[in-house]
């Protein structure tokens, strides 16, 4: 994906970070050229001042990505979802942030479930962050609760972790 959108902005780094600030938010592009989340537009100025660019640059990077016959229908179907981590703490869960040592490796995802299950611990949500797109590639879990002794140092023991934080 994101050598889809260097290949389109390969021109144009203010674009081309535009794009990959609308790829990492989940946010999309109607088809009347508006950022959007979920179907909500979102103020080409908003983005703009986040990503530090002009609200024009937005509106061109918009536009390019409607005319690219690869990407429209990619970000015409891209949708945010709730992050739970952030609010974990007053809805009683807990969340485990693990670096992998590479993130690109199979069985990073599978091997850490598998502790939390022979835990019995229910899973909530799951966020990998694609290695492609983030400098420092993470697995979220957030689980049920509060952890059981041992599962921590039973995830830090798996081969494919390099670092582990609650």
């Amino acid at each position: 994906m994101w050598s889809e959108i260097m290949r389109a902005f390969a021109d144009s780094p203010s674009q081309s970070r535009v794009a990959l600030f609308l790829l990492e938010n989940g946010l999309g592009v109607n088809e009347q050229g508006r950022v959007v989340s979920n179907e909500i537009a979102i103020p080409a100025t908003q983005v703009a001042s986040v990503v530090g660019v002009d609200r024009r640059v937005v509106d061109a990077t918009a536009k390019r990505i409607l005319e690219d016959i690869q990407l429209a229908p990619i970000f015409a179907r891209m949708r945010a979802t709730p992050d739970l981590s952030m609010v974990a703490e007053h809805l009683g869960l807990s969340v485990i942030t693990i670096a992998p040592i590479d993130a690109r490796d199979k069985g990073v995802v599978e091997a850490a479930v598998h502790v939390l299950t022979l835990h019995d611990l229910a899973i909530r949500q799951i966020f990998v962050t694609d290695p492609y797109l983030a400098a420092d590639p993470k697995l979220v879990l957030i689980v049920d609760g509060t952890l059981p002794p041992g599962v921590i140092e039973e995830l830090r023991s798996l081969p494919q972790v390099r670092r582990i934080s609650l």
